[in-house]
């Protein structure tokens, strides 16, 4: 059997994010979406939350388990059986970041591959973070997140009321 992890922060889950997943799954005998527990950034749903979300997101394809991780990436590739690591690549400055991080991988487990996968360009724009800014402002999320996660984002930047700021990195859309 064949299995690989598709893993990130999904802070929330994207419908960019999906349409990588999505197309993983085919791919794959078994795909493992790892949510991290620990990035280095600041985060608005809590691990538990983020899986969840993830869970619900992918709850229509059988070959799809969601698990939370912390630590190296390859260490949990590892205690999947997992032999390939699935990254999405949106635009070209992705690419670096995944490049020297797939290097770095395979210096750490010379035994497990990356595969990058480009998104659809409908979603080429699409981060968790441009959906977390236009949620904190109100604005539309239709066609960049899942229904229950537009949901979820309004609720708790309702719940953060003026506080939501220091929650989500600006990417400045109402420059």
């Amino acid at each position: 059997m064949r299995t690989a992890i598709y893993p990130g922060t999904f802070d929330p889950i994207t419908n960019g994010h999906l349409d990588i997943a999505t197309r993983a799954a085919a791919l794959f005998d078994e795909l493992v979406v790892a949510v991290y527990d620990r990035p280095l950034k600041s985060l608005l749903f809590s691990t538990a939350e983020r899986a969840e979300m993830t869970r619900q997101a992918l709850k229509d394809l059988p070959n799809v388990a969601v698990r939370s991780y912390s630590g190296l990436t390859i260490s949990f590739a590892r205690s999947c059986n997992a032999r390939v690591i699935v990254r999405g690549l949106r635009v070209l400055s992705d690419f670096e970041l995944e490049f020297q991080m797939a290097l770095t991988n395979r210096r750490l487990a010379p035994d497990v591959d990356t595969v990058c996968l480009m998104t659809r360009q409908e979603y080429a724009f699409l981060s968790s973070s441009i959906t977390k800014e236009i949620a904190m402002v109100g604005g539309c999320l239709d066609g960049m997140v899942p229904d229950h996660v537009a949901a979820a984002l309004k609720e708790r930047f309702r719940r953060l009321g003026s506080e939501a700021s220091g929650k989500v990195q600006i990417v400045s859309l109402r420059d």
